[in-house]
């Protein structure tokens, strides 16, 4: 079953991702080589990633459980995934496919910028699958980043669900609205116009990186909202997106508002760009006090 707090020996809500999996080769690299260019580059790490890992991994932080629902390949690279994971404090629920395992090579650049190639089809999961399905009505928040249109329907039945753009083919025929979609107003790939998915969403968060980003509710009304810097030295961009899903997803599981739910995304967001890799830096449970002082949120 989804694992629980009980479960955990935590005091945690109860959340879940349900969502896809990459294992990822970092290169550190001056800059990302033009056509035709060599560049020398020092191997900076191999390990499991992806949209889905990266947020799930950010809410066991912040949360002390999350459930993580997802294809595999079957493979050797996909046999990594799950011990990885769960080295990190995440309850890996997963089906195998008879296929390889996606993959992506990242170079980060001297600005600590992320270019990504990804290897292989994105490994989505479906009610199809053997996996606790049935247990999302006892989940307090959920994040969607891949799955057939039939996982989003039985993710609804979670009392919060969180979802990404790049989970478009689900989000148009699943036939079913969430509470909130995360989009990017920078990112071509990530965009949202409003009336792209039918129910509207509750709310449709842009994000705009270091410069916060909006808020639009489902009559319209939009709302900007910044994001504070966290003091640190500078590390990389990658998985800083993911982990403010994360942390967003994690706020509405343990009821705060959107406005601060928001926060504490953007917190996590902001973290995470300190630190080598998606993880080297992100937020845990003990930097709570330093978010709630941050943004002014009571207790």
């Amino acid at each position: 079953m989804v694992a629980s707090a009980e479960s955990s020996g935590s005091s945690s809500a109860r959340i879940a991702v349900v969502g896809h999996a990459e294992w990822a080769e970092f290169v550190e690299v001056e800059h990302v080589p033009a056509a035709g260019q060599s560049v020398e580059a020092r191997e900076a790490a191999r390990l499991a990633a992806g949209g889905g890992a990266v947020a799930a991994v950010q809410i066991a932080k912040l949360n002390g459980s999350c459930s993580f629902l997802t294809a595999l390949g079957d493979d050797e690279t996909g046999d990594r995934i799950g011990p990885f994971l769960e080295q990190q404090g995440v309850d890996v629920f997963a089906t195998r496919r008879p296929s390889k395992q996606r993959r992506a090579f990242v170079f980060v650049d001297s600005a600590g910028e992320r270019t990504i190639t990804t290897i292989g089809e994105r490994l989505a999961v479906s009610t199809a699958d053997d996996l606790p399905w049935g247990d999302f009505g006892e989940v307090a928040s959920v994040y969607f980043t891949a799955g057939g249109p039939d996982a989003l329907r039985a993710a609804r039945k979670a009392r919060t669900v969180v979802a990404t753009v790049r989970a478009g083919t689900a989000l148009a025929e699943a036939g079913v609205g969430v509470d909130v979609l995360v989009a990017s107003a920078d990112d071509r790939g990530e965009r949202y116009e409003r009336g792209d998915f039918e129910p509207l969403p509750k709310w449709a968060v842009r994000t705009e990186g270091a410069r916060g980003g909006t808020l639009e509710s489902a009559d319209g009304t939009v709302s900007k909202w910044s994001s504070l810097p966290v003091p640190g030295p500078r590390g990389d961009n990658y998985g800083a997106g993911d982990s403010f899903a994360g942390g967003l997803t994690c706020g509405l599981g343990m009821g705060y508002d959107i406005a601060d739910a928001i926060s504490l995304g953007a917190f996590c967001g902001a973290s995470a760009v300190h630190g080598s890799g998606p993880y080297g830096s992100q937020a845990t449970a003990a930097d709570l006090p330093r978010w709630r002082e941050l943004y002014g949120i009571g207790g």
